[in-house]
């Protein structure tokens, strides 16, 4: 085969790859469109869901553990339980609020079945992490807490995140076995779900109540879009150089 036949075969296999290759990946973009349009579907779906729970009328802590036990979803459901602190089995969670540094204080409530619910009661600045600091917030006696029901999490959320730091009583993922233990409650009796309480005024104003921030993030229209802009960005190629080739 002589250089001039080399050079003459090289566009018919180009062309050819082309011809495989152009329409598989113009397919993969519109696959991945139809994808993130259907992901927008169940997001609205979802997001409407939690709207709807969070603001409805706030039911009982049983009703919730009947919800559970059902294997529906409980998350950012509003409801009620009632029962005693335990401020000495309070857990800390690293957080920032309104751009300030502190911690979120988790404080099991012993309900009346003998039962435990880990409850966050809110927001108490870094200075003011050691309970004695705030003597007005150790509540005694029966106690009615209203919030927001919050699914547990079954494992660290990103390796990013810091592991918790139990002998300082700092919690940077809410690991409920854990908080559990440290807090020397019997596994067994610990429901296995929290409890975020509402901005119900507290005596000294801490901890600040309703700090839950329901901010789900949903931009699948916008890589809809960009999946199917890319999709007729390559045909629109494809055709300029089918014509420029037969031309």
């Amino acid at each position: 085969m002589t250089e001039a036949d080399i050079n003459q075969a090289k566009p018919r296999w180009r062309f050819w790859v082309a011809l495989i290759l152009l329409p598989a990946t113009f397919a993969v973009l519109l696959s991945l469109g139809t994808w993130q349009v259907k992901r927008l579907y169940w997001k609205e779906d979802l997001l409407a869901a939690i709207e709807q729970r969070s603001r409805a009328e706030p039911v009982s802590i049983s009703a919730i553990i009947a919800a559970e036990e059902a294997g529906e979803a409980i998350e950012y459901r509003t409801a009620y339980a009632t029962g005693h602190f335990l401020n000495d089995g309070e857990r800390h969670f690293f957080a920032t609020f309104n751009g300030q540094t502190g911690y979120y204080v988790y404080t099991p409530l012993e309900l009346v079945d003998g039962r435990y619910l880990f409850v966050n009661r809110g927001f108490v600045p870094y200075d003011l992490k050691k309970a004695d600091t705030r003597p007005e917030s150790l509540v005694e006696g029966e106690q009615r807490v209203a919030g927001l029901a919050r699914a547990r999490l079954l494992e660290k959320p990103s390796s990013m995140v810091p592991d918790n730091d139990e002998a300082k009583n700092i919690f940077y993922w809410k690991d409920l076995d854990r908080m559990a233990a440290t807090a020397g409650l019997p596994a067994e009796k610990v429901l296995p779900f929290f409890l975020d309480a509402d901005a119900t005024p507290v005596p000294g104003g801490l901890p600040r109540g309703g700090v839950t921030v329901i901010d789900l993030p949903n931009s699948h229209l916008q890589y809809a879009v960009t999946w199917y802009g890319l999709a007729l960005a390559l045909l629109g190629v494809s055709v300029f150089a089918w014509l420029k080739r037969k031309s």
